[in-house]
């Protein structure tokens, strides 16, 4: 839905990437660049949606929702936050902004399961619509979202859910209209035996279809707090370990197997070779192909 809606909302003009191909749950990005001119939308907005300025031009940015009417300079790390339910939301931009990254997070975010706290959906519901305010957290998971939308990398699907559980843990903490409870942090890293259990499924399944959900669970906590319970444990977030086993596999596949590169990419979780290309040469110097050549020189 928050495909649909994004584009009914801003068009088709103006994406530069998108996570649609990229399999990531509750959770829907876009980089955009954004015409000068008014964007006027009447529907009722489904999931909470984050705006944030990846470029900061400093155009003069006037916005018309919940009510409120703000005018602000958009920089670099300027964000906009747009609750779910708001029916009406007009923008008005004084020169082109050449990249706005907009998050929807879908209700399934703001769930005890990803938090690992009971929130209240009508709380959820009092977001706050906010206009041009400043929350370096805030900006700096935006960056992070923007950056493997950029630029894929193996773990990304794990990557975009942790961030995402960051993202809902943020707004629940600091953007709620009503008190609610605040998700807390892991103090301390797995026990063993639970260690264990997501380190051998990792293993198990580098070549299938690894999500937070799933890991969270194998560790009987939250999603929010597994991520910081597993890199306590770890020394490395989920998506940073997976990402390097991932790149081992490769390595091994890339050596002791047949398989086409794109079979490879595939197996590994990229959307396309293109990208496993990008990554594994960032990582290692050597393209895929380079790399098997080379063993066999």
């Amino acid at each position: 839905m928050s495909v649909a809606y994004a584009v009914g909302k801003y068009g088709s003009a103006g994406l530069l990437a998108s996570s649609v191909d990229r399999g990531w749950s509750g959770l829907h990005a876009e980089i955009r660049s954004h015409r000068n001119g008014v964007i006027a939308w009447k529907n009722p907005q489904p999931d909470t949606e984050v705006c944030v300025d990846l470029c900061g031009n400093r155009s003069m940015v006037t916005r018309r929702g919940g009510g409120i009417v703000n005018q602000t300079i958009s920089e670099r790390g300027t964000i906009w936050l747009t609750p779910p339910g708001l029916d009406g939301d007009v923008v008005d931009v004084s020169d082109p902004v050449p990249g706005i990254l907009h998050v929807f997070l879908s209700p399934v975010r703001f769930s005890s399961a990803v938090l690992g706290v009971e929130i209240n959906p009508s709380l959820i519901a009092s977001l706050r619509f906010e206009c041009g305010f400043q929350d370096p957290l805030l900006a700096e998971i935006g960056y992070a979202i923007a950056a493997e939308l950029q630029s894929e990398t193996s773990g990304g699907r794990m990557l975009a859910e942790t961030l995402a559980a960051s993202l809902a843990a943020r707004l629940v903490q600091s953007h709620l209209a009503g008190s609610a409870p605040t998700p807390q942090s892991a103090r301390s890293g797995l026990d063993q035996r639970r260690l264990t259990r997501v380190l051998d499924y990792i293993e198990a399944n580098l070549e299938g279809h690894l999500t937070v959900e799933h890991l969270a669970s194998i560790a009987c906590l939250s999603q929010f707090h597994f991520a910081r319970a597993f890199k306590a444990a770890i020394g490395r977030s989920p998506h940073r370990y997976i990402s390097d086993r991932r790149l081992e596999r490769a390595k091994a596949l890339l050596a002791g197997s047949d398989r086409s590169l794109v079979e490879i990419a595939l197996a590994l979780s990229f959307s396309c070779q293109a990208n496993f290309t990008r990554a594994f040469r960032a990582a290692t110097g050597q393209t895929p192909g380079q790399y098997r050549r080379n063993l066999c020189a």
